[in-house]
């Protein structure tokens, strides 16, 4: 029997609902392939900082960097907002993402068919989206220095700086052609090499890249026609590239043509074990408790985890496809419900699911 060592991080508010229910599909695995999965618990964020009197403890990071993946809920709750900005629970997710050396973000947008009158958008525009947004994780404004606020000619004067070395990009952009040739051998790079001497080279070596990938149809665009295109015709895209700042802009755009945060994973990719593995929503304090939120994007995320760090894709498919058949039996929590759906909490969508993959 084959062991797998996940770290379950699940955070604040709903997210020990949410794990909780990805948990349960993972023991699907289990039963249905005969794998065994062990899970180990810790600390991060608020809940880690009432504790530790830090949002990420030592003991978490010893436990993550020991795993063979990390499932992560969410961090963050309203009562810890005048907390100073170096222990407040959002900061446990750049120091981990730096600790782990997690420098690519996968970030699926899909539009069920089910689901494609939720989008704000029209439904013929959003029908049959299905775009993978590739982030770097690591650099760029977020972590680049010098960085600051000083008194500058008698004022305040506050500055980042956006950086990359050749080699991270190189790095992300292998990732987004190999994920590429696995889908529709498309690739679109997003920069802003009009004005920004960082976005030359972004582009320039993610050309050079490119050589290695000839199957694989580059193009490049301005992130400020990407955010419009994305709107106007999400369709046209199937694997975007940018960097840290872009990504995190665009990424959330994408988001809404789903019509929920709480259908949608991410999957943060070290180029060591372990990688990280999370949903895109919040932690939803004012939910916590009440068998309400959606496990969907949770669930999904493990089986991202599955796909990318255990090279398990029938397993992948069986949880995608669990999910696909609860949605088109009319199974919907709150957040997703539309008139004449099936209401479920929680932990029901959870069985649901688990049904279907033991089916």
């Amino acid at each position: 029997m084959t062991t797998y060592n996940i770290a379950l991080l699940a955070g604040d508010g709903t997210g020990k609902e949410v794990t909780d229910e990805a948990v349960k599909i993972l023991k699907a695995i289990e039963q249905k392939y005969g794998y065994e999965f062990n899970f180990e618990r810790a600390l991060i964020g608020g809940c880690a900082y009432d504790e530790f009197k830090t949002p990420l403890p030592q003991t978490t990071l010893d436990i993550a960097k020991k795993s063979d993946a990390v499932l992560l809920g969410a961090v963050g709750d309203w009562k810890y907002d005048n907390l100073p900005p170096e222990v407040r629970p959002e900061r446990a997710l750049l120091g981990i993402r730096k600790e782990l050396n997690l420098f690519a973000n996968l970030r699926p947008a899909v539009v069920y068919p089910e689901l494609t009158s939720l989008s704000p958008l029209k439904e013929e525009v959003v029908s049959g989206t299905d775009i993978m947004i590739i982030r770097e994780l690591t650099g760029d404004v977020y972590f680049g220095t010098p960085k600051g606020i000083e008194e500058k000619n008698g004022e305040k004067f506050g500055f980042n700086n956006m950086c990359y070395f050749e080699s991270e990009i190189k790095r992300i952009a292998h990732i987004a052609f190999q994920t590429a040739m696995q889908r529709n051998k498309k690739l679109c790079s997003v920069d802003k090499a009009n004005v920004l001497d960082v976005s030359r080279l972004w582009r320039e070596t993610v050309i050079c890249v490119s050589k290695d990938y000839p199957e694989v149809e580059l193009t490049h665009m301005y992130v400020d026609n990407a955010a419009m295109q994305i709107i106007r015709n999400p369709k046209q895209f199937d694997v975007i590239l940018t960097g840290n700042i872009f990504g995190d802009i665009l990424s959330d755009e994408a988001s809404m043509l789903a019509g929920s945060l709480g259908m949608l994973p991410s999957a943060s990719l070290s180029d060591k074990i372990p990688s990280m593995y999370e949903p895109i929503h919040g932690s939803a304090p004012d939910l916590k408790g009440q068998n309400v939120v959606n496990p969907i994007a949770t669930i999904l995320s493990a089986a991202m985890m599955l796909k990318y760090s255990f090279k398990m894709n029938d397993e992948y498919n069986d949880i995608e496809n669990a999910v696909r058949k609860t949605l088109k039996s009319g199974y919907r929590t709150k957040d997703i419900a539309q008139e004449g759906a099936k209401i479920t909490g929680t932990s029901q969508m959870g069985d649901l699911i688990k049904e279907n993959i033991l089916k």
